[in-house]
């Protein structure tokens, strides 16, 4: 379309161009002080352009020079115009942090003051009639709209595989500090700095189980924990969704969980609070063990420092095993059917203290029922439930086979 539209003012607007040839560097100097006194006017709204400023005052004017020079130089001429003025401009606008809003505003303004320049001339000239402007008008709109379009496109190119960059940086540097790969203080420093995390503080590891390869288990978690004055970094690991926590102090703890628990549809594990990010590899262990304490089909969230004993039995699955076997005993090797409803009586008298009223009416039968199967458990593991070491042997083996992946037979 641009081919066929190039030369709307025909000969008669390239007549009109060639005036200004001239006078680009003077008018870039003009439009210059222009851009800078309504930046002035502006205050903070606009307050980008300046020796001191994002933009420099030589970059400025360049870019004035080359937006002259683009309406100028394809203005009645056929043919596509060269893009690489508004790309170059648009590329380095975004690699200098200049808000893109206030980009495009000087470059309107900036458009604005070519029109003017090129009316004047017509004016002073006599090269275009003002009926012939119309054209001159039309081109030079499209022209301009061209420049901002590319300027923008080319401004969030850059802006995009900025963020590509920080956020593949930022995953390196989680994933480094997962491994324990970061040693001296220096580079901890450093990490913790472009992650925008303290070096020193109240940390958590987070480890969710993630339900397919590489899916996000905990979406938008970082903006959440933001929101609650948390911040975190995070990395998707085939597993499992991690994240470091900074938690500021020990009472955000309650307020972390409470934003997992809200989101979350699998089993997630809370490392303790540790101190130093250098100690991040060590509490990644821990937040697995905390995570793995869960059953399978429970999706909860668990704090390594809220539930000891599960922990305890999943920190060593072997010889969780182990020990399983001998506590159990014939009991494991009896009827499938049978043994599951006396392990699930079990569970529910240790759910209840100990209660057998209530253990029965959970379970919708007579306490002596339950009384009755008990007995049976005794018999099998040789273990009594008045005794104290013994209970709490039956109840170690109890939340291992409750908790470990596989069960403990065979």
């Amino acid at each position: 379309m641009r081919e066929q539209d190039a030369n709307i003012s025909g000969p008669r607007g390239a007549a009109l161009a060639s005036a200004l040839l001239g006078r680009l560097f003077a008018l870039a100097d003009e439009l210059l002080d222009r851009v800078l006194k309504q930046s002035e006017t502006d205050g903070r709204q606009n307050d980008i352009y300046g020796d001191d400023r994002v933009v420099p005052v030589d970059d400025l004017h360049q870019s004035m020079q080359d937006s002259i020079t683009f309406v100028v130089s394809n203005l009645g001429h056929a043919g596509p115009p060269d893009l690489a003025a508004p790309r170059r401009t648009g590329r380095r606008r975004a690699e200098q942090g200049a808000p893109l809003a206030a980009v495009q505003s000087s470059f309107q303004a900036g458009f604005g003051f070519i029109w003017d320049a090129l009316v004047a001339a017509a004016h002073e000239t006599g090269i275009v009639s003002d009926a012939e402007l119309v054209g001159v008008a039309s081109e030079v709109w499209m022209l301009t709209t061209l420049f901002t379009t590319e300027l923008a496109t080319a401004y969030r190119d850059a802006l995009a595989e900025q963020v590509l960059h920080q956020d593949q940086e930022r995953s390196a540097l989680v994933q480094a500090l997962l491994d324990g790969r970061i040693a001296d203080t220096a580079t901890v420093w450093e990490a913790a700095d472009l992650l925008g995390l303290p070096y020193q503080g109240v940390f958590a590891v987070v480890a969710a189980e993630v339900p397919a390869v590489a899916r996000p288990v905990l979406p938008c978690v970082e903006t959440r924990l933001h929101v609650r004055g948390i911040g975190s970094a995070w990395q998707l690991l085939p597993e499992f969704q991690v994240g470091i926590v900074s938690l500021r102090s020990h009472r955000n703890m309650s307020a972390l969980v409470e934003i997992l628990r809200s989101g979350t549809v699998a089993r997630v594990g809370v490392s303790p609070v540790y101190t130093g990010l250098e100690r991040t590899s060590q509490a990644l262990h821990l937040a697995r063990i905390a995570l793995a304490s869960s059953r399978p089909d429970d999706p909860v969230v668990n704090v390594f420092d809220d539930a000891p004993l599960p922990v305890l039995v999943v920190s060593s699955p072997m010889t969780s095993y182990r020990i399983t076997k001998t506590i159990l005993g014939p009991l494991l090797d009896i009827n499938p059917d049978e043994r599951d409803m006396l392990l699930s009586t079990l569970a529910t008298f240790f759910a209840f203290q100990g209660s057998m009223s209530e253990a029965a009416k959970h379970l919708f039968c007579h306490p002596n029922t339950v009384r009755h199967r008990l007995r049976r458990i005794e018999r099998q593991t040789g273990r009594s439930l008045q005794d104290p070491r013994a209970s709490a042997e039956l109840f170690v083996a109890l939340e291992a086979l409750r908790r470990l992946p596989e069960p403990a037979v065979g």
